[in-house]
């Protein structure tokens, strides 16, 4: 998850039976059985997990179950190695960076506990497959695939907003599930990768997805061999020069501007965008089918209705006729519009100097229109929403967004409950935003002081005056919540990206609704360090 799990998370079926294992390949028949000291079914770990299931033994010998977790009563995946100690270093120290990311297309870390004869991490469950599962049925369709590659892009953007790297991206570790979900598993913190490497993994998640075939020869799934059954993974088809085929050239129906786009992701010659720029224009396509028209045989357009005229940017010959990557980087790096850059040659990742007219059209269908810019949106005002208190935790609210995470705004010391104590009429606190105008938001990100919290984001139509009545009507009009509720998380940073991108927002409020218990234990309280609003 933070990328994922530190150790790794692949599912496969085996008889119609879901199974996980770690790092992100089929267990070998060779792998080790542990059987010293080897845990047994209905037995506790840390007094919390119950051990259900033996699923199976990933290659480095590390068992993986299926647990319960007794208290919170939702199933688990258990990783264990024997022993512990050091040599069990690298799987706990990923786990606990792990822990720290929270995002939905990331697997969620729960614990990583090292009891010297053995070691374990407490991992979300995914009832669900890989996407080399996936794809072994056949490529998918473009529409599927920019779907996948945008959220496995969205996952490294949160990752790589705290400095990390996954260095672990490929086909075993992304996870599609029964649900449709798409996780990104198995954050590794024993490689010297990089996050511009994560980036161009991207790539190569597009082209695996739409032609079934891996373009990194001289970086195959971890313990994949050629011909070694199920975890072997066929390579690219290349030319006398070693060159990659353009997935167009492997198949049929893939759309130009994706073909561009997957290729330009993974030339080496050109600079990729920041993982998050690359999301963004990930997530611009990747929309309902009936809500865009794919071309199949130009750039993707995106219009009302598919007997509109063709967009301007379809009209241009070669290879590289690409609607982002030349706007990504500019976005990135100078704050120019996201848009086309035609040039020549190379296999790869993306880069694009020119900004040009967007691919995208707006809802007025006028394909001319240049795409906004992504980036951070300037926050004019903040304040804290305190209904049912006694006002006296207001202050310090503009350290939030002060671009110091070392301080912020915090709440103050509640005792008998997260809750905020149960005090009659108080259910929760929020810091309320003003962004100064309406604005298309992609992103808010929300760094904590400690982990345990709980927490959703609202927004609404107007401000409101600062006392307690007007904070009482303001938490009630803010009644649209954008994505999913963070409950209890393990992590100190939050990232929010549901939002409707034919919407426009200018208020939004980060609303608390429990507090973690001290590491003292001596009551609940919480600090928010720093909130960021990514948008156009």
């Amino acid at each position: 998850m933070p990328s994922s799990a530190g150790p790794s998370i692949d599912t496969i079926t085996e008889g119609g039976r879901v199974t996980q294992v770690g790092e992100g390949q089929e267990a070998e028949e060779s792998a080790p059985v542990m059987t010293f000291g080897a845990p047994t079914a209905g037995e506790i770990l840390a007094e919390r997990y119950e051990l259900v299931e033996h699923i199976n033994n990933d290659s480095a010998g590390r068992l993986v179950w299926r647990g319960v977790d007794v208290v919170l009563r939702r199933p688990v995946a258990v990783v264990l190695r024997y022993p512990g100690g050091d040599s069990a270093t690298e799987m706990l120290q990923a786990a606990v960076a792990a822990s720290r990311v929270i995002h939905p297309n990331l697997v969620g870390v729960y614990d990583a506990i090292d009891e010297s004869e053995r070691a374990y991490v407490v991992r979300e469950w995914v009832d669900g497959r890989s996407l080399r599962e996936l794809v072994a049925e056949g490529p998918l369709d473009p529409a599927r695939a920019t779907a996948i590659g945008n959220a496995v892009a969205s996952a490294l953007a949160s990752v790589h907003a705290t400095g990390m790297v996954h260095g672990n991206v490929h086909p075993g570790t992304v996870m599609i599930s029964d649900d449709g979900r798409v996780v990104l598993a198995d954050a590794r913190t024993d490689c010297a990768d990089s996050q511009e490497n994560d980036v161009r993994a991207v790539g190569g998640i597009l082209y695996f997805a739409l032609t079934g075939h891996w373009p990194h020869a001289e970086a195959p799934l971890r313990g994949a061999t050629a011909g070694h059954g199920r975890a072997a993974i066929v390579d690219a088809v290349r030319d006398a020069s070693g060159s990659i085929a353009a997935p167009r050239q492997v198949r049929a129906g893939v759309p130009a501007y994706l073909d561009d786009l997957t290729m330009d992701l993974l030339d080496a010659e050109i600079a990729p965008p920041a993982s998050d720029v690359l999301a963004a224009e990930l997530s611009r396509l990747d929309v309902p089918a009936e809500d865009h028209f794919l071309d199949q045989t130009g750039t993707i357009r995106f219009t009302a209705d598919p007997g509109d005229e063709p967009s301007p940017l379809a009209a241009a010959g070669g290879r590289k006729v690409a609607i982002g990557i030349a706007g990504l980087l500019a976005v990135a790096l100078v704050g120019l519009l996201v848009g086309i850059s035609v040039f020549g040659g190379g296999e790869s990742p993306d880069t694009q100097p020119v900004a040009q007219p967007s691919a995208s059209a707006p809802a007025s269908g006028d394909a001319s229109s240049p795409a906004a810019r992504v980036g951070p949106l300037t926050i004019r005002d903040v304040r804290i929403i305190d209904p049912g208190g006694d006002r006296g935790e207001l202050r310090n609210a503009e350290r939030v967004i002060d671009g110091d995470e070392d301080r912020g705004w915090e709440t103050q010391t509640y005792q008998n409950s997260g809750k905020f104590g149960n005090l009659p009429g108080k259910t929760g606190m929020g810091v309320w935003i003003d962004l100064g105008e309406p604005h298309s938001v992609k992103s808010l990100r929300a760094v904590l002081s400690s982990t345990g919290a709980s927490a959703e984001l609202r927004t609404g139509k107007a401000d409101f005056p600062s006392s307690s009545s007007g904070d009482k009507q303001l938490v009630a009009a803010y009644s649209n919540r954008i994505g999913q509720p963070f409950e209890g998380h393990d992590g100190t940073t939050m990232t929010f990206n549901g939002f409707n991108p034919e919407e426009k927002y200018q208020y939004l409020l980060f609303w608390i609704t429990e507090l973690p218990e001290k590491e003292s234990g001596d009551g609940w309280k919480l600090g928010v360090q720093e909130i960021t609003v990514q948008g156009s």
